[in-house]
């Protein structure tokens, strides 16, 4: 089944770019130019993954982003940030408010679709073979419903928490250095995004509620996965 992408981009030949880009790639498309639109289209189609411009008439895409993550059937759907914005800081804010990654304008349709590959495949999109399920002590950990349990409770991630979390678990007692995380989550090489690891850490903490406890920082290097 075609993975289904929301588009959302108030510019009319970056829409139809991006559309064509997608579609030629075997994907289903909706699109929107506004927020309010955005929205709804969201709700009715549940998309597999928005590509969410930063710059949106009557509702901004951080808006419209944080809309999305408070309503359940969208808290774990992927966004790609979509923005003409280059400065850090409007980055990591759209990271903070449930972006799980960014691709700035000017763009490369080839590098978008890499991306958009890259993320739907950490919430199980592609053919890769499911890894084992991870359970220590209160906490589940299961890659085949993409779900996280702690007493008894589920937590909601996003496909890129899930992913961070995984990992570390899997790599549990060993030290995971910033640079390792990321290209082993986000497929980058170091650079630049090396903060991208410690906004979604902060997230994905404040998620895991008391079971933050498993994650350790380890300061001047990474993260390590503990047995509390």
């Amino acid at each position: 089944m075609k993975a289904k992408i929301l588009v959302v981009d108030d510019e009319p030949d970056a829409l139809e770019l991006i559309e064509y880009n997608l579609r030629s790639a075997g994907y289903q498309v909706f699109t929107a130019s506004n927020g309010n639109c955005a929205l709804e289209l969201a709700r009715r189609h549940l998309p597999d993954l928005l590509v969410l411009d930063l710059m949106l008439p009557e509702i901004s895409g951080i808006e419209v982003c944080k809309t999305l993550r408070r309503n359940p059937d969208t808290a774990d759907v992927p966004i790609l940030m979509l923005t003409a914005k280059a400065e850090e800081i409007d980055r990591i804010i759209g990271l903070e408010v449930g972006a799980d990654d960014y691709v700035t304008k000017p763009f490369s349709p080839r590098e978008l679709i890499l991306r958009i590959k890259n993320i739907l495949r950490r919430g199980g999109q592609g053919d890769e073979k499911k890894p084992a399920v991870i359970k220590i002590l209160d906490l589940v950990i299961d890659p085949e419903r993409h779900e996280v349990i702690y007493n008894d409770l589920k937590i909601i991630l996003t496909a890129t928490e899930f992913k961070l979390l995984y990992i570390l678990a899997a790599r549990q007692g060993r030290i995971q250095s910033r640079e390792r995380l990321l290209e082993d989550v986000w497929e980058y090489e170091a650079d630049v995004y090396i903060r991208t690891v410690d906004t979604h850490m902060r997230r994905l903490r404040k998620k895991l509620g008391n079971a933050a406890v498993y994650i350790e920082t380890v300061r001047g290097v990474g993260y390590r996965f503990i047995e509390s």
